[in-house]
């Protein structure tokens, strides 16, 4: 199938981080942080250093879980749909900035407090360069860029750290000029396919840089949908109340788990099944925002381990939805605090000129059809070690009510979509 002929099956993320330049009456402590830093700051070398992905993996996942958590406690009515991955990999860069406090705080929101620090840049190298490979039926992309201040001075290191380690694009920039949120968004939409074509509203001369990650998917399932089949069907947005929504079904195997509060079941993408939806169902007697509760990456772990292949009947809504939601506090709630703090924030290693992050805008757009959707990968042994048990008995599973989805890299273990569908759009 040609490609390019492949309609509405994909997700994309975007996360854009905005710091702004802080001036000497606001940096008052600065100067007394920057003193005490340490700057002997160990660097990573891709030559010398001992890859140690599947920490960065299980760091990568435990912060997209808690930064999941966060958001949907305060807004478990919503749809809601994040990139972990490009959160994580956007303030991992922005990471390489720091020193002091303000490093301390970023690797222990991030979970990387259990990585040596000579091992992280080069892990996520590791990581981009993985997910970034995927069979013809499959498209996977992941980009990163500087937009810098022309005004503004960044450091040799920094910058190498970007380059060499997140394979990002470095471009200077006249903030005073209107045209220059031009640039950028075209280079936004040219990483997303169009499906997100801004994320900077304006700059200002007080805007010291933006650091930006896009993360694109495009495939189809390994066993598409027959339009056939899709029906329209009642869709119950509460227990009482429903929405004709456009569902679709089919037969087959699946790796599939069930217990008394939930079902889940994967559907995994193109030829090679190394990209796959996870797809939680809470039970009628259950609620999405009870699941939620349970929802860490050790239970995950655990729900997945529990899938076994198995024949069964699944009927799911089409959706498509867009989403955006600035991060700033929620960040600072999980523990990073001192990055937006004028007067604290310790970028020393990025810039002489006193910083702080002002903005962390994410936006996420995801459709799922009859060809396919957003994928996460699963690896091909780990999708048929296991057969089903002589008496299982085939499932139904209904995807009429809210519910949660996943999108994994199972090559990797790499969650690079979550979210609440509580209304497919």
């Amino acid at each position: 199938m040609n490609r390019n002929t492949i309609l509405g099956t994909l997700g994309v993320g975007v996360l854009l981080i905005l710091m702004g330049i802080v001036s000497q009456e606001e940096a008052g402590s600065l100067s007394k942080i920057q003193h005490n830093s340490t700057p002997d700051k160990l660097v990573a070398t891709k030559t010398n250093t001992e890859i140690k992905m599947s920490q960065l993996i299980d760091a990568h996942n435990r912060f997209g879980f808690n930064l999941f958590t966060r958001i949907q406690s305060q807004k478990s009515s919503q749809n809601i749909v994040i990139s972990p991955s490009s959160i994580a990999i956007a303030l991992a860069m922005t990471r390489n900035g720091t020193s002091s406090e303000t490093l301390r705080e970023m690797t222990e929101v991030l979970q990387l407090n259990q990585l040596e620090a000579t091992t992280v840049d080069a892990s996520y190298l590791k990581l981009i360069e993985t997910l970034k490979t995927a069979d013809s039926d499959v498209r996977l992309t992941i980009a990163n860029s500087l937009w810098v201040n022309q005004n503004i001075a960044l450091k040799d290191r920094f910058i190498d750290n970007a380059k060499n380690f997140y394979q990002a694009e470095v471009t200077n920039l006249n903030f005073v000029n209107s045209k220059a949120k031009n640039t950028i968004n075209n280079w936004v939409a040219q990483n997303t396919a169009n499906k997100i074509p801004t994320i900077v509203d304006s700059t200002s001369p007080e805007d010291a840089l933006y650091l930006i990650n896009a993360i694109y998917f495009k495939g189809i399932w390994t066993n598409k949908f027959d339009p056939n089949s899709t029906t329209e069907q009642p869709f119950y947005t509460e227990p009482n109340t429903s929405k004709p929504k456009k569902m679709m079904s089919q037969t087959g195997d699946y790796r599939y788990y069930g217990n008394e509060r939930f079902q889940a079941v994967r559907l995994p993408y193109g030829k090679k099944e190394e990209l796959s939806m996870y797809i939680f169902l809470p039970r009628e007697t259950s609620n999405l925002e009870q699941f939620n509760q349970q929802l860490t990456n050790g239970n995950w772990q655990e729900w997945l381990s529990q899938m076994r292949s198995q024949q069964g009947n699944i009927t799911i809504p089409r959706f498509k939805l867009e989403y955006e939601t600035e991060l700033k506090n929620v960040l600072a709630a999980l523990g990073m605090n001192m990055i937006f703090d004028r007067s604290l924030a310790d970028f020393s290693q990025m810039t002489d000129t006193s910083v702080a992050v002002d903005t962390v805008k994410h936006k996420t757009f995801i459709e799922v059809n009859e060809e396919g959707t957003e994928a996460a990968g699963v690896t091909s042994t780990g999708i048929r070690i296991t057969s089903a048990a002589p008496q299982d008995r085939p499932f139904t599973m209904n995807v009429n009510r809210p519910f949660f989805f996943a999108i994994r890299d199972d090559v990797s273990e790499s969650i690079l979509f979550m979210g609440n569908i509580v209304e497919p759009g």
